[in-house]
């Protein structure tokens, strides 16, 4: 095993980068992970998957009638009606994402999944960290080449690597996985991409449909992944997993080691739903009778999460989360009050905090090149491929490391990104 130097890692990278404008610190090692973290994230993707194929078919048959019909309505609003008809059709029946990213809070009794990507960034910047580490002598989780091969996996004759303008910032790492993968892989522009026969990779928000001139031709040839479903793009159902009127609905659709498992990693959480509640019940676990009596909690109570839900500009990148203990009373309520006006059009919703545990790693000092340790917290990001019969793949995992005074973790100009060993 030979050391990585700041030098090594610099010159080794692409002359384009990764991230347009951005960067992060770099490491001279990867991540370790215990025997025990390696055997829970080897054996996560495929309950995850039957989680997602569950939540499609719990749509599905709440927009018919089947199971209650507030679900597809809490999750269609503010939707276009194009969209809303495109994800309820016959042929989207069991349709999922054949990329899945949940986002890994590292704790002291485990992870805590805070979200399900549903159009993840990072599989070029992880599928070129891990190729690096490997080459210096890394055991690295996924291997060398376990996000190109994942990746190609999911088209058997390549694809169109398809980008908006919003989604820019991540156009380098998907030119230089493209470019790995060979001629059968091609980066487009979205706005400018005309609908044809070979598949596409849909590298854009579904808020941003708007900007897309083909997107309704792109939707209808059916070969475009991830597929045009925006339910699939709420973190409503990470809240909806906990509501105690779908608890026995949970348990039919679910194995039991799989809902087990789900029990363990998904935070409780609730819709943030102004409607009016009974004075003899109460919001489960929060044993209040409505949001605005959650707004004049102390803070030592207000150990929770409220963010946007999903299709906004804001759902991405910790824009629209509050951390409620993190901010002043008058923020709380202000934040509160503006998740209950904007719904049902826009979704909010709320998860308990979750302590993440603090780790020590080292890196590169950006100005001076010495290699210091970082006190910090950590996300976890597995990407697992799913094939054409619902069998899942590990590609890698991609690490972030932020200082121990931040509590949302994200890519960041001071937060570490590795590969996982």
């Amino acid at each position: 095993m030979s050391p990585l130097t700041l030098d090594d890692l610099k010159k080794s990278a692409p002359k384009g980068g990764f991230f347009a404008d951005r960067e992060w610190i770099w490491s001279p090692e990867p991540f370790q992970l215990s025997k025990k973290q390696k055997k829970a994230l080897m054996g996560l993707g495929h309950p995850l998957h039957r989680f997602q194929v569950a939540c499609d078919e719990l749509y599905r048959l709440s927009k018919e009638g089947r199971r209650p019909e507030w679900i597809a309505a809490l999750l269609d609003g503010g939707k276009p009606d194009w969209m809303v008809q495109h994800q309820s059709a016959a042929a989207q029946r069991g349709v999922t994402p054949r990329v899945i990213r949940p986002d890994l809070l590292l704790t002291e009794e485990g992870f805590s999944a805070s979200e399900l990507d549903g159009v993840p960034g990072g599989i070029g910047t992880l599928a070129w960290l891990s190729r690096t580490y490997s080459a210096a002598g890394f055991e690295i989780f996924g291997g060398a080449e376990g996000m190109l091969e994942g990746f190609a996996s999911l088209f058997e004759e390549g694809a169109d690597i398809l980008i908006s303008e919003e989604s820019a910032d991540y156009r380098p790492e998907m030119s230089w996985l493209a470019g790995e993968l060979g001629e059968g892989f091609q980066v487009h522009q979205a706005e400018s991409w005309k609908a044809q026969e070979r598949e596409a990779y849909r590298f854009f928000e579904l808020f941003d449909w708007k900007s897309i001139p083909s997107i309704q031709d792109l939707a209808a040839g059916g070969k475009v992944t991830p597929p045009f479903k925006p339910h699939f793009e709420e973190k409503l159902w990470l809240a909806l997993f906990w509501s105690p009127s779908l608890r026995k609905i949970w348990e039919s659709e679910l194995r039991g080691s799989h809902l087990q498992l789900l029990r363990k990693i998904i935070p409780f959480g609730w819709p943030v739903d102004p409607a009016e509640i009974p004075p003899h019940a109460a919001l489960p676990r929060l044993d209040v009778s409505s949001w605005d009596e959650v707004g004049e909690f102390s803070q030592k109570a207000r150990r929770l999460v409220l963010k946007v839900s999903g299709f906004s500009e804001l759902a991405w990148g910790s824009r629209g989360v509050t951390i409620g203990h993190d901010v002043s009373s008058q923020e709380w309520q202000k934040m509160l009050t503006r998740a209950q006006e904007e719904f049902p059009q826009q979704a909010w919703m709320m998860q308990e905090f979750q302590e993440t545990r603090l780790i020590e790693h080292p890196y590169f000092d950006p100005e001076t090149g010495e290699r210091r340790i970082m006190t910090g917290r950590v996300r976890l990001c597995p990407y697992y491929f799913i094939d054409r019969a619902g069998q899942s793949q590990l590609g890698g995992c991609l690490a972030t490391i932020v200082p121990a005074d931040k509590k949302k973790i994200h890519g960041m100009r001071d937060g570490v990104l590795v590969p996982c060993m």
